[in-house]
This record gives C-alpha cells, structure tokens and sequence, in this order.
C-alpha cells in the first residue's frame, strides 16, 4: 500500500472492492493493528494507534474491534459458547459467559452452544465467527471476504445477519468482498489498484494530509 487517504465515518458501512493482490486485506490489517503502517497515521475511535506497542493494540481489538475472516479461525477443542465467551473474559468483561449466550442466540445458535467447531456446519461456524467479533459489542467491525468458503445460499443468509447485527449495534463495517452485491449493500464503496485507492466517492471533500487511514473518528 502507498499514498492511502481515507475516512471512515462512525456507523457507516464500507465496501472495499478490488482486484486480488490490491492491498484490500493489506489495509484491513493495519486498521486491526495486527500489521504495522510503514508511514503515516492510523486513527481509531479518534485515537491515534499508530506506535502502540502490541500490548495495547491486543487491547484495543478486544474492546474496539470484531474481526471476520474468510476462515472462521475458531478454535476446535473449544466449543461455540467458549468461542464466544473466551475473548470476553480475556477483556475483563463480566458476566462472559451470559452475554457470549445471548449473542449466540441472536446468531440462532442457542440450541448449538456445547457443540465442537468439527460438529458445526460451515455456516454455523461462521455465525459463531460472527457472535464472536459482535459480542464485545466493537466500534468497527472488519469483515475479509466472511462468505468465501459458504454456499451461495448459506453465504446470503450470513450476510442478512452480518447486516441486522451491524444496523443493531451501529457498528462501524468494513467489508471487502468480490461480490459487487454485497458491496452495493454498503453506504459506500471504495476501490483499490495496486495498493492504492482507485476511487472513493468521498476523495474529492479530503486533501491529502499524509494519513494512511482514519477510522471510525470520534
């Protein structure tokens, strides 16, 4: 990625579209705080964590950030209820195991809650992603490509869920997708070529100020 300039407004939902290869997953990473901005500024939530050190960035992806990949990186020995509820209680939160049960429910999983990742079915396990990354109920949500390893129709219905869930919380999404229906269901799509943005509907309101991305600002 290089020369990136971009806004994100709280509770608005982002399509990030581009070739394979464009930095899309690149751009997302950073934002997490999970790779690190060779230049410039990262803000989130109006805070700058650009030079935190991994401590403090692990905190604020616990507090502040859901993520959903592709892979639904559960882990196996572990089952849906303590997906959920583990990560909550690593950020001090309480009563862990109550709210990781309600937002199980509200994914339609309450009658799945002692079953295994292996006893769960590929859309079962990425509702389980999903109950995991809303659970701490995060400012920004970052979804990479959530239905790539669904079917068609399964990947529709979890995208209904990601979207209800969003609209319920007033979460900030990023969401990179190919399917330019999916991205059609964002308030605004951004394109990427050759790690750089293509083309943004809000570029022409933003002079460049050096920043490689602002999220979420408060």
């Amino acid at each position: 990625m290089r020369g990136i300039d971009l806004d994100i407004r709280r509770g608005e939902a982002i399509g990030l579209v581009g070739p394979s290869g464009s930095g899309k997953t690149s751009l997302l990473m950073v934002l997490a705080g999970l790779e690190r901005a060779t230049g410039g500024t990262v803000m989130l939530d109006g805070r700058d964590i650009t030079n935190l050190d991994e401590d403090c960035l692990a905190r604020i992806r616990r507090t502040h950030v859901g993520i959903v990949f592709q892979a639904f990186h559960l882990i196996p020995t572990m089952t849906a209820l303590e997906n959920v509820a583990v990560p909550l209680e690593l950020a001090g939160v309480r009563d862990a195991a109550r709210i990781a049960t309600d937002t199980l429910r509200a994914v339609g999983l309450g009658h799945r809650l002692t079953h295994l990742p292996g006893q769960l079915s590929g859309g079962e396990q990425q509702r389980v992603a999903l109950a995991r990354a809303f659970a701490a109920e995060p400012s920004l949500l970052l979804a990479d490509e959530p239905t790539g390893n669904l079917d068609h129709a399964t990947g529709e219905a979890v995208m209904d869920l990601l979207f209800a869930l969003r609209e319920r919380t007033g979460a900030t999404l990023m969401l990179i997708t190919h399917d330019p229906r999916l991205a059609a269901r964002c308030d605004r799509q951004v394109h990427m070529i050759d790690g750089q943005v293509a083309d943004d509907p809000l570029a022409a309101n933003h002079a460049a100020d050096g920043h490689v991305a602002e999220a979420v600002p408060a």
